[in-house]
């Protein structure tokens, strides 16, 4: 049975201050926690029905598990849906490599905590290990984000940064996604390269569009105004995945 202290501290992690305070976060959902015991991330606590012990009894060995029932699990989640497990997990902390190599995502304030976590999961499908993100950018450990993410968060690594001053040091090409610019469809893009998306409202910033090498698009073919940044995103990076596969 799950204790009143334990709903406390499961209901205060859905708060970024208490996020930032313990530095833990939740995971919740059968795919998402199966994704994390499969991980090599740092399990706190799990609290799972029992038919979820049972069939995933053998990720369990070694993890502190509480048995709830699904009415509980769906009280103290904040996702309607839990009937499986949840979890209270350590936030890794990621070391940012000396060199960035392969394709890097940059996101300027990217806000809506939905469109990152789908960034994050576009990310582990087009094989980008590093995710840079604007210092106003979604919290990578907001429940929403996670849970968009699709067990993404457990391979992609997200770095926090000055985006402005990490920008201005590097070495490899910086690529920008504007509503003006060179198609996607006949871009080249590099093998070591960075890909920065914008804010939902307002797009790239001044400051980054100046260190901005190459503006690219995505060309319209009918009355809609903008795309939703992670559609967006999906988008050039298929189109530079498949700029290299031709390449090699």
């Amino acid at each position: 049975m799950i204790s009143k202290k334990q709903v406390k501290r499961i209901k205060a992690l859905s708060t970024k201050k208490q996020r930032r305070l313990s530095q833990e976060f939740l995971v919740q959902g059968e795919k998402n926690v199966v994704e994390l015991l499969n991980s090599e991330l740092n399990i706190v606590d799990l609290f799972a029905t029992d038919t979820f012990s049972t069939k995933h009894s053998h990720l369990l060995t070694g993890v502190n598990v509480t048995n709830i029932d699904a009415e509980q699990l769906s009280q103290v989640s904040t996702i309607t849906t839990n009937q499986d497990a949840l979890a209270i997990v350590e936030q890794p902390r990621f070391s940012m490599p000396c060199q960035l190599n392969g394709l890097v995502l940059a996101l300027d304030d990217v806000n809506d905590p939905g469109n990152l976590g789908t960034i994050i999961r576009l990310a582990d499908w087009y094989g980008v290990s590093d995710i840079l993100l604007s210092e106003r950018t979604a919290d990578v450990y907001n429940p929403k984000t996670i849970s968009a993410t699709m067990g993404a968060f457990t391979r992609v690594k997200t770095h926090r940064v000055d985006l402005v001053h990490f920008l201005s040091k590097v070495t490899q090409p910086i690529f920008g996604a504007f509503l003006n610019g060179e198609s996607v469809h006949s871009c080249k893009f590099n093998t070591n390269a960075i890909i920065v998306m914008g804010n939902e409202s307002h797009g790239i910033s001044n400051e980054i569009e100046a260190l901005i090498s190459q503006k690219v698009t995505i060309p319209s073919f009918g009355a809609s105004e903008s795309l939703n940044v992670a559609m967006a995103t999906g988008i050039i990076l298929d189109n530079a995945r498949r700029t290299l596969s031709f390449n090699h």
